[in-house]
């Protein structure tokens, strides 16, 4: 399964993450499929790769939760009207 998750780089105390297409069963630094954007929570700088990601949703991936809020602020759900609202409800009622 594929996952869109944070991949840390940077320096220390300065953090950037990149947004990745990666396979679950990878470690957080392994090897990526794809970037697909990046976030810089310092700065509060969000770049994200339409077509790619929506490539990636279409597929089957699954973002995390904090990659989820990271596209949510820049209001990609709404634009496109991917939802998994469903998924996150389950979530938080157990």
């Amino acid at each position: 399964m594929v996952k869109l998750r944070l991949k840390r780089c940077g320096r220390k105390q300065r953090a950037i993450y990149r947004i990745v297409a990666i396979d679950v069963r990878s470690r957080r630094e392994g090897r990526d499929l794809q970037k697909v954007g990046f976030y810089d929570p310092i700065k509060n700088q969000t770049y994200s790769n339409v077509p790619a990601i929506l490539y990636f949703l279409e597929k089957g991936a699954q973002p995390t939760e904090t990659v989820y809020d990271i596209l949510s602020k820049t209001e990609f759900f709404k634009e496109f009207r991917i939802s998994f609202d469903k998924k996150r409800k389950e979530k938080q009622e157990s």
